[in-house]
């Protein structure tokens, strides 16, 4: 049987100063870990770090902590490295806005956390953004195939170290 944690989304009031240091800590890392995962051959599409801990702030701090996260942390590191290159920019804040929303969305209905629910909120997140990719951004179904299974590893990451980052978020 999987197990799941019982969850409350801590919506994040932003008039605590705490609350303004761990949303940085989240773009923060959203910044750092792509850095990082650049210097491996296509690491970017394979490890998806970009929305690591826009998973995260979604699904364990709301909404707002997500869509927040997702936004400017695409958008700071391109101000401060040029990456996402700016003809990709578009397609990162859209795929990590919807990852940022199906999160928030399965853990406000569920109030649950679960390696399948994350596995959902995933493969959720990557089929749209496969699918925007497939008609809109590249638009190629095969390279977005490619893409997609490129990308398996990264989707693990996120759903395994995401629940076992959550899971310490809720104690």
């Amino acid at each position: 049987m999987i197990k799941s944690t019982n969850i409350t989304i801590k919506e994040l009031n932003f008039s605590y100063l705490k609350n303004f240091l761990l949303l940085g800590l989240f773009i923060t890392g959203n910044i750092i870990l792509p850095a990082i995962c650049h210097y491996i051959p296509n690491g970017g599409i394979m490890l998806l770090p970009m929305f690591f801990f826009t998973l995260i702030a979604a699904y364990k701090y709301g909404i707002k902590a997500g869509l927040i996260t997702a936004i400017l942390s695409p958008v700071i590191n391109f101000m401060i490295f040029g990456m996402p290159a700016i003809e990709f920019l578009p397609a990162i804040l859209i795929k990590s806005s919807s990852l940022a929303l199906i999160a928030w969305f399965v853990a406000k209905k569920t109030h649950k956390l679960s390696i399948l629910l994350l596995a959902f909120v995933v493969v959720s997140s990557q089929t749209f953004a496969f699918l925007l990719d497939g008609f809109i951004f590249l638009p190629n179904f095969n390279l977005a195939f490619t893409n997609l299974l490129i990308s398996i590893p990264g989707m693990l990451i996120q759903i395994f170290a995401g629940y076992f980052i959550i899971k310490k978020l809720c104690k």
